[in-house]
């Protein structure tokens, strides 16, 4: 069934995949010369689809949210799957937190809520209530993002502890889909949002005058039209990661195709070759050697485009040198 997320450890080269058959499934990623091999190396089953999966900090644990409403942790030493967290609606986001006082897992639910857990204790350290459903979040410590139904973006200070810092709204006219923290000078600096409407936007977190040419939104995902009396296709911009190397940044949508950008030239580098079927999610590898994505159906056009027969498929790209930006 369709593939819903996809998450490489933090640690070495293995991918995790959550998708609406109920499983969360581990490979490990291989290269011998110039061919990459991914072996199967177990897999875990929810009693609902699987909407998100993250790792530890440490890669030896992955934690998945269903819509079963419950977060499993599976560690992948003694492949023991346990229920650590819960909502009362399903769970679409999950992203390990790491600070130099305490490690958390931050859940979010359409039920409305971010919750953060200690993974030993049944009840949550903390929870906040949202305006919305949960849509999307990622985390880069001191700062995470969320996004919520009705366009709006949660940003939290975890410092000492998870606290809002603010709650605003993009320059995106439509429903969000994904976020994505970006980093300069090591440190997080902003986020890139992407929405249904073949746009995305880049956000810097420090507001001022000064960095106000650093926001921008920009179109994508869109059909080339030479004759402007025709009318453009648009698709959804179902995921947004940024190059954890570079800090170029991936887009992926309904189109079935990849784009890599380069922010700060404001300029395409890349767009790979268009699929049978839309892309649903994607993730770089902790060196950004490898580009993973998913090749199955986001049902973007309704039931009566699903077909049973068209296989779900996640594709590795070796991007090492494609990401790289556009010298000045």
């Amino acid at each position: 069934d369709s593939i819903s997320a996809l998450s490489f450890s933090p640690a070495a080269d293995f991918l995790v995949a959550g998708s609406w058959d109920n499983c969360v499934r581990c490979w490990e990623i291989k290269q011998t010369g110039s061919t990459l091999q991914s072996e199967p190396k177990a897999e875990q089953q929810h009693k609902g689809p699987t909407l998100c999966c993250c790792w530890s900090g440490d890669g030896t644990k992955v934690f998945s949210g269903s819509c079963d409403k419950s977060v499993k942790m599976w560690d992948l030493n003694s492949n023991t799957f346990m229920q650590v967290a819960a909502h009362d609606a399903p769970v679409k986001t999950v992203n390990w937190i790491q600070a130099p006082n305490y490690n958390c897992l931050m859940t979010g639910s359409w039920d409305k809520t971010l919750k953060f857990w200690d993974t030993r204790q049944a009840q949550p350290m903390m929870t906040i209530n949202c305006e919305e459903r949960v849509y999307a979040s990622d985390v880069m410590y001191p700062v995470a993002v969320s996004i919520l139904a009705g366009r709006k973006v949660k940003i939290l200070n975890l410092e000492t502890q998870p606290a809002v810092h603010h709650t605003m709204e993009p320059p995106l006219r439509y429903q969000l889909r994904d976020i994505s923290i970006f980093k300069k000078d090591g440190k997080p600096a902003g986020f890139g949002v992407c929405s249904i409407e073949g746009r995305a936007a880049i956000e810097p977190f420090d507001n001022t005058a000064a960095n106000s040419k650093d926001k921008f939104t920009f179109k994508c995902h869109r059909s080339v039209v030479s004759d402007h009396h025709k009318p453009q296709d648009i698709y959804a911009v179902n995921g947004i990661k940024f190059h954890p190397i570079h800090g170029t940044l991936a887009t992926i949508g309904s189109d079935g195709k990849f784009s890599f950008w380069d922010k700060d030239a404001r300029t395409k580098l890349k767009t790979g070759e268009q699929l049978d079927n839309t892309i649903t999610c994607c993730d770089f590898n902790h060196t950004g050697v490898y580009f993973a994505y998913a090749s199955s159906y986001d049902w973007s056009k309704g039931h009566e485009f699903y077909n049973p027969q068209q296989k779900n498929y996640i594709f590795i790209r070796q991007v090492k040198d494609e990401l790289k930006p556009r010298k000045k």
